[in-house]
């Protein structure tokens, strides 16, 4: 059978096998590595957040240009996550592939999906404390820190819809940014896949759990050291954990249910096949 989508990468029905693969090896990763793999994506995740934050603290950039090169930069944290290798949640929320197709237990994704996804908190979080302690937010008179805090607050006023929704279509662009990436031969083929639909997420305003999760605290750490902020309204616990479990939620549905388990119905549930065309009739020869 001829391939419906014809080009030099891995054809959506290739890309489908190898995301079952990849998550079978992910799902029975022993425990430490997958912890130590979780940190890694948290720092990475934050280090997109923090280059996020250079530009948006900019007050000379247009509402579109600010958003839209925001976005660009950020898309170095999923890179990183893709080419150095990381366990990201909401990249791993593509695990119910491997799972509608029986390939691994509920147990073994649940597992997968609990540990990266603390182990992506701690390493965000930690990456926080040590861009606090460097003095990064301390940066063009300050405007870096009050930023973060601006942005945290934000966060933190969502209503549970509100979060739940942008996590939702947060996570379809990231998880279309690794489908996408997996269909690469090369690096500058994922840098290609990648870099459109996280600019698209960020400069949309959509909520990413784990990048929330390096900008929240960090702003919590800014508040209580630096007295330049220490009068605005509070991030507290409560109102980290009032974002986070909405947005995790939304990026759980988005990622696993309209982008893992949609595809496991077209390319593995049901097998894409193309029916080949009848063959055309002979014209009848008035000859004979």
């Amino acid at each position: 059978m001829s391939e419906l989508y014809g080009s030099d990468a891995y054809a959506p029905r290739e890309v489908a096998q190898r995301i079952e693969t990849v998550g079978v090896a992910k799902a029975r990763l022993a425990t430490l590595p997958l912890l130590m793999l979780g940190m890694l994506a948290g720092a990475f995740i934050g280090l997109g957040a923090m280059f996020f934050v250079l530009v948006k603290s900019d007050p000379t950039l247009g509402f579109a240009a600010s958003s839209v090169l925001a976005g660009l930069v950020f898309s170095l944290g999923l890179l990183l996550v893709v080419v150095a290798g990381a366990e990201l949640f909401t990249g791993n929320n593509l695990l119910a592939m491997a799972w509608a197709d029986g390939k691994i237990s509920t147990a073994e994704v649940l597992r997968n999906w609990l540990l990266v996804c603390l182990a992506n908190f701690v390493g965000a979080a930690g990456l926080a404390a040590l861009v606090f302690a460097s003095g990064h937010t301390d940066l063009n008179g300050g405007a870096i820190g009050q930023q973060v805090v601006k942005m945290a607050l934000a966060k933190q006023n969502l209503s549970l819809g509100q979060a739940f929704f942008r996590g939702v279509l947060c996570n379809v662009l990231v998880c279309m940014a690794i489908w996408m990436a997996m269909a690469g031969r090369s690096v500058t083929d994922k840098m290609v896949a990648i870099v459109l639909p996280i600019t698209a997420f960020v400069a949309a305003g959509f909520e990413h759990s784990i990048a929330n999760m390096y900008l929240m605290p960090l702003a919590m750490l800014i508040q209580y050291f630096d007295p330049a902020v220490a009068g605005t309204a509070p991030v507290t616990w409560g109102g980290i954990a009032g974002n986070l479990v909405p947005v995790i939620a939304g990026n759980l549905i988005g990622g696993s249910v309209l982008v893992g388990l949609a595809y496991h119905v077209i390319y593995r549930r049901t097998p894409l096949e193309v029916t080949p065309s009848p063959p055309r009739a002979s014209s009848p020869n008035p000859d004979k």
